[in-house]
């Protein structure tokens, strides 16, 4: 039993890796770049090509930022028990997992069309890049929301094969939206990047100016979404889906208190999770709609 196991064991263990689950933080917005090129369904190629490229190169990612932040998860009890530092994967097979997952990206890239292939290393230099910022600069976390906001844009380029100026709305906004959250996650870590040189917003201005970024990061995040909504034309369904995503985001930076940080799970996880899906099913609802009436 214990040997029939192993390679599922194995197999967690580097989902756990590269935090599988949280690929549902971009799809969504890829998905609805998708749509808003295709005007609709742009096929099972377009689709599939699209998905495997959003999965591998966010695997890459996560397996290159575990790898250059080894030693310093190692160090931090938070991040102590990750795959890594605590022995539950080789540093070659990490490695080994990075090499694969790049190449899955490119060969994505590579069966959509030219232009998605040309600028697949720029997207891998972004996504990859991420994780070396925080060791000099506190914007670290726009860094990580660009890396996250070329999901739509790359989708459009995926769909169309050419880049729309109007969906730097959406890529704007995913950006900001990123950040604003990922300014939340890193308040756990403050005095740790303190201790240890690393740089982070919570590092550099204290919890609560952090905090106050981060609000205006999604204040400014939903503007973009509306700013998107009017560049496409769409209904009033999406926009309903833009009022949903605010009472969230709005909950959400109510969790959070410089001096309370318990329900920051609750804050990062679950809610950025129904932001990101709830969007998409209201523009998907608003496409629906609009095509019915047409």
């Amino acid at each position: 039993m214990s040997v029939a196991l192993r390679p599922w064991r194995s197999f967690k263990v580097f989902l756990q890796m590269v935090k599988i689950e949280h690929s549902i933080f971009a799809l969504p917005f890829a998905m609805l770049g998708m749509m808003w090129a295709a005007d609709g369904w742009p096929g099972w190629h377009k689709f599939l090509w699209i998905v495997a490229a959003m999965v591998s190169a966010r695997s890459a990612a996560m397996a290159f930022n575990r790898i250059a932040d080894r030693h310093i998860d190692a160090l931090n009890p938070r991040t102590r028990d990750r795959a890594i530092p605590a022995g539950l994967l080789r540093l070659a097979d990490a490695a080994l997992f990075l090499v694969l997952s790049i190449v899955a990206f490119l060969l994505s890239a590579a069966m959509l069309n030219s232009l998605t292939l040309a600028l697949a290393p720029v997207a891998l230099a972004v996504s990859l890049g991420y994780s070396l910022t925080k060791r000099f600069t506190p914007l670290s976390h726009f860094v990580l929301g660009l890396s996250l906001g070329i999901a739509p844009a790359g989708a459009w380029i995926a769909v169309r094969g050419d880049l729309d100026p109007r969906i730097g709305w959406l890529t704007g906004a995913v950006l900001l939206w990123t950040a604003g959250f990922d300014i939340i996650y890193a308040l756990q870590d403050d005095r740790f990047d303190q201790e240890h040189g690393l740089r982070s917003l919570p590092q550099t201005l204290g919890r609560r100016k952090s905090l106050l970024v981060s609000r205006v990061c999604h204040g400014l995040s939903l503007a973009m979404l509306i700013g998107a909504g009017l560049a496409f034309g769409v209904g009033p369904a999406y926009f309903a889906g833009v009022v949903v995503a605010a009472a969230l985001l709005a909950y959400e930076q109510s969790l959070v208190k410089p001096d309370d940080l318990s329900r920051i799970d609750l804050a990062f996880f679950t809610l950025n999770g129904y932001v990101s899906i709830g969007l998409f099913l209201f523009a998907w609802l608003d496409r629906l709609l609009r095509g019915l009436a047409s």
